[in-house]
């Protein structure tokens, strides 16, 4: 794939959400931004005028850009949402469509693995496309950029045509698609099946086809999770991530049989869905500690000049959400139990982590999104800090409010 390379100009003050991958974890980040709406003025349209998501933080990223109103409503609609998501929701459940489903993949593997039709996977996610199409407002998306709410929402996914991380992404006209070393932009109309191919979890959940090339989750291949909101145009970043904080972490319990297929599953989950923010947040840091160091002649002579310090709040849980998953097992339909079983993805075979990823049960949800809210809540002065809240002087970056003019969902106006 080639693009068209250029620089996108750089607003003062433009914050990014990047919301990143986790299946059912996301609806962490749902609490996190309910606390965010709560320490915000009540009449704030939309803080964050560039919104990145991957995997499923696609769709909370575009639950967001697609809805109109203020920043509380559209939190409060999706809290709803998460909070009565059911597995069924999501993927079939009955144990005619999992066997099925089973039967083809093996049948798949028997056939030097290529799979014939449509993509097969373990489990049919078709309820969560009709779930999607009920809820996200696909037009708000062009109304809130033409009236300068939002300046670009982006969905990330994996090509399996070429292993690609492909960012597509929504927006001004000024903004540039890009390319970079197994990772491009690439300019869209933005539609449900972006957001069904940026979740679709290898294995699990089978991939979409968007123009010629079939994709997959987006947090495969996924090195620099921050970059897209960079190459939009932000120059701060709020990042919600699905990890437990590593300082809460117990020392690991030996296992004594050999790790089960979910185990194994599980650790290279992590690695898609978690390893690549934190990496990617040292990097930054790095970063913003050589942009701080120099200065602008410097940074001239060394033909480094557009370097720039990029402020960042992240947020991730306090609890481990492994623990909290092993107590919701239960929840499921005795047919996936049944599935993470054979597996081993139960907290006696090591690989419940894998288990959190399909746990869409509702009080899984609920726990994730209390969690979020409390951790949010716990850094509130720091929220107010990032949104320079605390001061009262009219500073680029300041959070600029304007109410909301919206009645019916259809158009809002506010500015930044």
């Amino acid at each position: 794939m080639t693009v068209k390379t250029e620089k996108t100009p750089v607003r003062k003050g433009t914050t990014g959400l990047i919301l990143s991958g986790g299946g059912a974890r996301a609806a962490y980040q749902v609490g996190v931004l309910k606390a965010v709406a709560e320490i915000l003025p009540k009449n704030v349209c939309n803080p964050f005028p560039i919104i990145c998501g991957t995997s499923a933080g696609s769709i909370n990223a575009l639950a967001i850009a697609g809805r109109a109103g203020h920043f509380r409503l559209r939190i409060r609609k999706l809290e709803t949402i998460w909070n009565n998501l059911g597995p069924e929701n999501v993927y079939r459940t009955d144990t005619w469509g999992v066997l099925k489903n089973s039967i083809k993949m093996l049948f798949s593997f028997l056939n030097s693995g290529y799979a014939l039709g449509e993509p097969k996977a373990l489990l049919d996610n078709e309820p969560l496309r009709e779930l999607l199409k009920d809820y996200v407002r696909f037009r708000h998306v062009d109304e809130a950029i033409a009236s300068g709410e939002l300046q670009a929402v982006s969905v990330t996914a994996m090509s399996y045509t070429n292993g690609q991380s492909v960012c597509f992404f929504q927006g001004r006209g000024d903004l540039q698609p890009w390319e970079r070393s197994r990772r491009v932009g690439v300019r869209t109309g933005l539609t449900v099946d972006h957001l069904m191919a940026s979740s679709a979890i290898p294995t699990l959940f089978p991939a979409r086809k968007i123009a010629d090339g079939f994709y997959g989750d987006g947090a495969i291949r996924q090195l620099k999770p921050i970059s897209p909101a960079l190459h939009l145009g932000a120059d701060k970043v709020f990042v919600i991530g699905v990890s437990d904080n590593p300082i809460h972490k117990k020392p690991h319990q030996f296992i004594r049989h050999s790790p089960s297929i979910a185990q194994i599953i599980g650790h290279m989950f992590n690695t898609a869905f978690i390893d690549s923010i934190e990496s990617d947040l040292e990097t930054l840091e790095m970063v913003n500690q050589l942009a701080d160091r120099l200065s602008p002649e410097e940074r001239a002579a060394g033909g480094i000049e557009t370097l720039r310090p990029v402020k960042y709040l992240a947020i991730s849980p306090s609890d481990p959400i492994d623990e909290l998953a092993a107590d919701y097992i239960k929840e499921l339909p005795y047919s996936i139990r049944a599935f993470l079983r054979l597996t081993g993805a139960t907290a006696h075979g090591g690989g419940i982590s894998a288990a959190s990823y399909l746990l869409f049960s509702r009080g899984f949800c609920r726990k994730l999104v209390e969690l979020g809210y409390r951790d949010g809540m716990k850094q509130a002065e720091d929220i107010r800090t990032f949104f320079n809240l605390n001061t009262s002087d009219d500073t680029d970056g300041k959070l600029q409010i304007e109410p909301c003019r919206e009645q019916t969902d259809q158009t809002t106006a506010c500015s930044h």
